[in-house]
């Protein structure tokens, strides 16, 4: 089978399409023939190597975490799905492999049934930024209508899922994106947008009790200056060293710098999985064939996308 693998870190020209033989089935696995795999930042940060403690050192290595295809063959242990079923899913240790194949072959508790109505660049879409925005939701606690969030950031995948949970909860959602962006995130629930090109945040005379930097590019210390005294502020891209010291400064300070770290799992699925059976919205700006598999990481690493990226194996 095809699939895409690096011999060594480096940026995307390191990627190579190879052969390698498609993977057998344990009893507790499925073997997926994939349609779609999707794109996320965590995908270069291992091959680049920033993540190098939990990826190891050891070639070659795959890239791609979560897909979308067709059921081929169920172990012997499944139970659930069969042969043709179409399904959405992750791979079971995303730091040592990759879903961006012909074929990938996971536990069937990573693998969901896909709804019928969304295609499967959107399907492949849900998984990692799809949990991650039910884990922010989570981290918040109780929200009511008069809770006022801001969300930095908020029209790439993880925003386009969270402002729509937020939107289900009737909160005060503030949405800061692009001037591309505007009607999308007034579209998936945001109260009030904000276009950063024309406006500063952190200039502006209002307080929130939630603030979400999912650009990464606000930070703590200068989220501090709008937030409330007894505010959150969710980090889901904390670098290594921000774990530990967040929770030590969050002794001394009634402002909490939380760290938002997930994986997909059943319960968050099955939250996902009803609001979009309610009409939750997947927009995929791009979708790329696999032999532009390197274009599809140039543009998806560039940013400013809507949305999410996707690459599609025929």
């Amino acid at each position: 089978m095809k699939a895409i693998a690096y011999q060594k870190f480096g940026n995307i020209d390191v990627l190579q399409n190879v052969e390698e033989p498609r993977p057998s089935v344990q009893a507790n696995q499925v073997l997926v023939k994939v349609k779609a795999v999707s794109i996320n930042p965590m995908d270069w940060k291992i091959r680049k190597g920033e993540m190098k403690l939990m990826s190891g050192l050891k070639f070659p290595k795959h890239t791609g975490v979560d897909f979308a295809g067709f059921v081929e063959e169920a172990g012997s242990a499944v139970t659930g799905f069969k042969k043709g079923d179409e399904v959405f899913g992750v791979v079971k240790n995303n730091m040592k492999e990759g879903a961006l194949a012909e074929y990938v072959a996971v536990p069937s508790a990573n693998v969901w049934k896909k709804p019928a109505h969304i295609s499967f660049a959107q399907a492949a879409s849900i998984p990692i930024v799809g949990a991650a925005a039910v884990t922010a939701l989570h981290k918040m606690g109780t929200i009511h209508p008069q809770s006022k969030i801001l969300v930095n950031g908020a029209t790439g995948g993880f925003g386009m899922f969270l402002l729509q949970l937020l939107k289900q909860q009737k909160a005060d959602v503030t949405a800061v994106t692009s001037t591309k962006a505007i009607d999308y995130a007034s579209t998936w629930g945001a109260s009030v947008v904000v276009d950063y090109t024309k406006e500063d945040m952190l200039s502006k005379n209002v307080v929130y009790d939630i603030v979400v930097d999912l650009s990464g590019k606000m930070g703590y210390d200068n989220a501090r200056r709008i937030m409330k005294p007894r505010a959150l502020f969710l980090n889901p891209t904390p670098r290594p060293i921000e774990i530990p010291t967040s929770l030590f400064k969050n002794l001394f300070s009634r402002k909490k710098h939380v760290a938002v770290l997930s994986h997909p799992s059943k319960e968050n699925m099955e939250v996902l999985l009803n609001a979009i059976n309610n009409g939750l919205q997947i927009e995929v700006s791009q979708v790329f064939p696999f032999s532009q598999f390197n274009q599809a990481y140039q543009y998806a690493e560039q940013g400013g996308f809507i949305g999410k990226v996707a690459i599609e194996i025929d």
